[in-house]
């Protein structure tokens, strides 16, 4: 009896170790996954340190080339000259506009012939000056029978796939479901190269059903409320505000 007790206290013994073993195998499953993921974003964000840091509106401009060719809360500097002309004519403002007027006063999309001189101007120009001098593009003459024309021809593919894989991966394989989650800068690319509508460039590359899936996951952030999304902890009002008044 005493031997047959101590068998089955050994079998229960054993048994309890098989579990801790293939939980504790489970578990170092999931942190040399998950040190796997950070060791992959690391490489990212060490690849995109050493390579030329664009703006947003150097982005989207740089999406829709073809591979031959509010308030002011803080008026610092911030290194980019179209952005800096914005703050400026914003902080200068007297009262405040909203975030619907400034973006027709800043695209010159305003009957009020008083206010023209808040329109940016050469926008597309001044983008492309900056992605040359990045070394993105380069500068180019044409001849156009009776006229030269000055064109910016992709010198550098790399940077402009690596563009297009990030917005690719952002609803693809790094698709987190929830808006509130995405990253504040690739959330507003998408945004803003929808509105440009450069954002297909980047889905043409991909197989039809990634393509279908890429599109409908567009659609679903298209289809948000942007003062329900506003309304959430931690979410970014501005940013919300730009996207209401793009897709209203």
């Amino acid at each position: 009896m005493s031997s047959v007790s101590q068998r089955s206290s050994g079998l229960v013994q054993r048994r309890t170790e098989a579990s801790r073993s293939a939980a504790a195998g489970r578990e170092r499953a999931a942190d040399e996954e998950e040190a796997e993921s950070r060791r992959a974003e690391e490489e990212d964000a060490e690849g995109d340190s050493k390579e030329t840091r664009l703006t947003l509106m150097e982005e989207v401009l740089l999406l829709g080339l073809k591979d031959r060719e509010v308030m002011c809360k803080s008026d610092a500097p911030t290194g980019d000259m179209l952005l800096d002309e914005a703050l400026k004519h914003i902080k200068e403002t007297q009262p405040p506009e909203t975030v619907q007027s400034w973006i027709e006063l800043l695209s010159g999309e305003t009957w009020n012939p008083l206010k023209l001189h808040y329109q940016l101007r050469n926008v597309r120009e001044r983008l492309a000056k900056n992605l040359v001098e990045k070394g993105v593009l380069t500068t180019e003459k044409q001849n156009f029978l009776l006229f030269d024309m000055t064109t910016h021809p992709l010198t550098n593919n790399t940077v402009k796939q690596r563009l297009v894989k990030k917005v690719q991966e952002s609803v693809l394989d790094k698709w987190v479901n929830e808006p509130q989650r995405m990253d504040k800068r690739v959330l507003s690319l998408l945004f803003l190269a929808h509105s440009s509508d450069v954002l297909e460039n980047a889905f043409a590359p991909l197989l039809d059903d990634q393509y279908d899936l890429a599109m409908k996951r567009v659609r679903l952030l298209l289809d948000l409320d942007p003062e329900v999304e506003a309304s959430r902890t931690g979410a970014n009002e501005l940013l919300w505000a730009v996207v209401a008044a793009f897709t209203k």
